[in-house]
C-alpha cells in the first residue's frame, strides 16, 4: 500500500498511468496467492504469473532499449530456474500421487519416496529459487531491473518477488533436510553470492545498482541462514530486509526525483541541506541494514549469525562476518557520497524535497524499520513469546554473549572506516581506480558474468542454433521430406514407362514372367 500511495507522486505525469497500477495490483495479487498457495502446482501457476507481472513492470518503459532489453533478461534468466523447478514439482507428483505440500512432506518423512527422486527433486526445487531470488549465476538480471520505475523496484526486487525463492527453500525446509547434505549446498551457494554481491556492490556508482547488488546479497544471507537450518531468523530477515530495503529503494526515487532523474551519486553530494527528510529516513535503512543496535536489523542479523553458528559452525560464521562488514562499508558509503560533503553537479545544487505523497511513506517505513526488532522480543503482556516462536514454536530469538558484541563491532567497524574514506571529499571512484588499478576494473566489470554469457550465447548457443537450422534444412527437408517426395515421382516417372498401351509388350512380359515363375517353382520342389 506504502509503494501505492507512493506511485501516485512518483508516476504523476505519466500517460500510462492506468496501466502501471493495473499490472501494479496484478503483480501484488498473484504474489499474495503464491504465499498462501498449499499446493505445488497452483503456486507454480502464481509463480509464473508473479513472472509475468515482473517482466510488465520491468519494461515499463518499453520505448527505452535498456529497459526492454532488462525485461527480455529477467523473464528468460528466471525461466531457467522455473524449467526446474517444473520438473522437479512433476517428480514428486509422481512419486506422492499428490500436489498438496503437507501430504508431500509427510510422505517423504515416512520414507513413500525414493532417495534419488527425493535428491533431484530437491536439486531442482533449489534451481527454480536461485533463479528467483537471483542467486549466482543467476544474479545477472537483477541489476539490469533497475530500468523499471523506482516504486516497482521497491515491491519487486526488495519485498515480493525476488523472496519468493526464499519463501519457497523456507516452505519447503523440511523436505530438504532429509537429503543429506543438501543443506550444506544450499549454505555454500547463499554464502558465495552474499560475498560476491557485497563486493560489486562496493564499487558500483548508480545509486539503484548498488541497492541491487545490496539486495542479491542480503538474499544470499537469508539463503545461507536457511542452509544452517535457521528458519525463523531467515524469514525474520526477510521481513526486516523488505520494509528497509523498500524504504530505500524509494528514498532513492525521491533522490532521482530531486535531481531531476540523476543516478550517477557520484555527482549528488550535500543533499542532506536539500532533501533533509529523505536523507533522515535514508539513513535509517542504511544502519539498519548495516545491523546497527537498535534497529531491526540488527536483531535479524545477530540471530541469522547465531543460527550459522550452531548449524554450520565457526568457519562459516567468520566467512559472513566478512560479508556483514562489506555490507556495513557499502551502505555507509551510499549514504556519505549522497548527502554527506558538498554539491558536485549543478543538479545537486538545484535538488528538491519530494512532495509529501513521496515522503510520507518513507518515513512510516522508517518508523517500521526503527522498531520492527521489537517482534523478536516477548512482550511483557499477552502470550506473544517472540516472532521467532511464532514462525517455529521450537525456536525462541535471543542474544549471544560473544556472537553479538562481535558482529555489532564490525558493523561499527565498516561504519567507521566508511565514513572516514566517504564522509570527506577525498575519495572519488576515479582515485579507487587508480589506486587499485586492475582488482577496481575486474569488480566494477561484475567479474565478467555478463560478458561470459553473452560469450556463450553468441559462441555457443547460436553456433548450435545454426547448425540444427542448417542440419534441419538440408537433411531433415531436403534430403528428408524433400528427397523421399522427390523419389517418389522419379519412380514414378520410371515406372510409368511400363505402361505402353501395346499388347504384344504385355503379353511378352506375361510370358517372361511366367518362365521366371515355372523356373522358381521347380528349384523349390527340387
Amino acid at each position: 500500500m506504502l509503494v501505492q500511495i507512493y506511485s501516485v507522486g512518483y508516476m504523476s505525469g505519466d500517460p500510462r498511468i492506468s496501466w502501471y497500477f493495473a499490472v501494479h495490483a496484478l503483480f501484488a495479487g498473484a504474489m499474495l496467492a503464491l504465499v498462501l498457495a498449499d499446493n505445488l502446482l497452483f503456486l507454480y501457476f502464481c509463480w509464473e504469473l508473479v513472472g509475468l507481472g515482473s517482466y510488465l513492470l520491468i519494461g515499463f518503459w518499453f520505448e527505452k532499449k535498456a529497459a526492454s532489453e532488462a525485461a527480455k533478461k529477467a523473464f528468460i534468466t528466471t525461466r531457467l530456474g522455473d524449467v526446474g523447478l517444473l520438473i522437479g514439482i512433476i517428480l514428486l507428483f509422481k512419486a506422492t500421487g499428490t500436489f498438496h505440500i503437507p501430504s508431500i512432506i509427510h510422505a517423504a518423512q515416512e520414507g513413500a519416496i525414493a532417495e534419488s527422486t527425493l535428491m533431484w527433486s530437491s536439486l531442482l526445487l533449489f534451481l527454480g529459487a536461485m533463479g528467483k531470488s537471483a542467486q549466482f549465476p543467476f544474479h545477472v538480471w537483477l541489476p539490469d531491473a533497475m530500468e523499471g520505475p523506482t516504486p516497482v523496484s521497491a515491491l519487486i526486487h526488495a519485498a515480493t518477488m525476488v523472496v519468493a525463492g526464499v519463501y519457497l527453500i523456507a516452505r519447503m525446509l523440511p523436505l530438504l533436510q532429509m537429503v543429506p547434505g543438501f543443506l550444506t549446498l544450499v549454505a555454500i551457494v547463499g554464502l558465495f553470492t552474499f560475498l560476491f554481491a557485497g563486493i560489486i556492490a562496493l564499487v558500483m556508482t548508480d545509486i539503484k545498482k548498488i541497492l541491487a547488488y545490496s539486495t542479491i546479497s542480503h538474499l544470499g544471507l537469508m539463503i545461507l541462514t536457511l542452509g544452517s537450518g535457521g528458519l525463523a531468523a531467515a524469514m525474520f530477515h526477510l521481513l526486516v530486509h523488505g520494509f528497509s530495503k523498500a524504504l530505500l529503494f524509494l528514498g532513492a526515487g525521491s533522490v532521482m526525483h530531486g535531481m531531476n532523474g540523476e543516478s550517477d551519486c557520484w555527482k549528488m553530494g550535500g543533499l542532506r541541506r536539500n532533501m533533509s527528510v529523505t536523507g533522515i529516513t535514508f539513513l535509517v535503512g542504511c544502519l539498519s541494514l548495516a545491523g546497527i543496535v537498535p534497529l531491526s536489523g540488527f536483531f535479524s542479523k545477530d540471530e541469522m549469525l547465531l543460527s550459522i553458528y550452531e548449524g554450520l559452525g565457526p568457519i562459516f560464521l567468520f566467512i559472513t562476518l566478512v560479508g556483514v562488514f562489506l555490507s556495513s562499508l557499502y551502505m555507509i558509503r551510499l549514504f556519505c557520497v549522497i548527502f554527506i560533503g558538498e554539491h558536485r553537479s549543478e543538479g545537486a545544487k538545484s535538488s528538491h524535497e519530494s512532495p509529501r505523497v513521496m515522503t510520507y511513506p518513507l518515513v512510516i517505513l522508517a518508523i517500521f524499520g526503527t522498531v520492527l526488532g521489537i517482534l523478536a522480543l516477548p512482550l511483557p503482556f499477552g502470550d506473544f513469546e517472540g516472532l521467532g516462536n511464532f514462525i517455529d514454536s521450537k525456536h525462541h530469538f535471543h542474544l549471544s554473549p560473544w556472537v553479538t558484541p562481535l558482529s555489532l563491532l564490525i558493523a561499527l567497524a565498516g561504519l567507521v572506516i566508511g565514513y572516514m574514506c566517504y564522509g570527506y571529499p577525498k575519495i572519488s571512484h576515479h582515485l579507487v581506480a587508480l589506486r587499485f588499478g586492475y582488482l577496481y576494473k575486474l569488480t566494477v566489470s561484475k567479474f565478467y558474468i555478463d560478458e561470459l554469457y553473452q560469450w556463450i550465447i553468441d559462441k555457443i548457443v547460436l553456433s548450435a542454433a545454426r547448425f540444427v537450422s542448417i542440419f534441419d534444412r538440408v537433411v531433415v527437408n531436403d534430403t528428408g521430406v524433400d528427397g523421399m517426395g522427390m523419389s517418389v515421382l522419379l519412380s514414378a516417372f520410371k515406372v510409368r514407362l511400363i505402361q505402353t498401351g501395346k499388347l504384344y509388350n504385355y503379353g511378352a512380359a506375361m510370358g517372361i514372367g511366367i518362365f521366371f515363375m515355372a523356373v522358381m517353382w521347380i528349384l523349390v520342389s527340387n
